[in-house]
């Protein structure tokens, strides 16, 4: 027989499912059904190759809400970002950087993409310190 085939939960919980021939889940469907409806999800196989897994509603709508946010929670999302552009500290950067001149905006550029290891020994070259 095939290896187990596990799924893990609404909750997050690492399930194994029980795995079916489907000549004996067409005899044994209500009782497949049952378990499913439970949260116990069911694996229906055909030559011992998974072709289906029966779950249960609330399963199944935790799956789609898992891959696809609603509205709200974009909202809420984009709300929350916008909040905390409105910062003081926020307010103050976003202000210096439309004030800047375009040489200093070019070397918070290179600073922002140079990793910090060359950056460290561009300093060390120079004699610089780290402030």
């Amino acid at each position: 027989m095939s290896q187990p085939l596990r799924f893990r939960n609404a909750q997050g919980e690492l399930v194994d499912l029980a795995q079916v021939p489907a000549t004996r889940f067409k005899n044994e469907l209500a009782a497949m059904f049952e378990q499913a409806a439970i949260g116990r999800p069911v694996a229906i196989t055909k030559h011992d190759t998974p072709k289906a897994v029966l779950i249960s509603y609330e399963e199944f709508r935790a799956l789609m809400a898992s891959r696809s946010p609603s509205l709200g929670d974009l909202e809420a999302e984009f709300d929350a970002l916008l909040e905390g552009m409105q910062s003081p500290a926020s307010r103050k950067a976003m202000a210096q950087a439309y004030e800047a001149e375009p040489a200093a905006i070019g070397r918070a550029a290179v600073k922002a993409a140079t990793p910090k290891r060359a950056a460290a020994r561009s300093r060390k070259r120079s004699g610089k310190r780290p402030g």
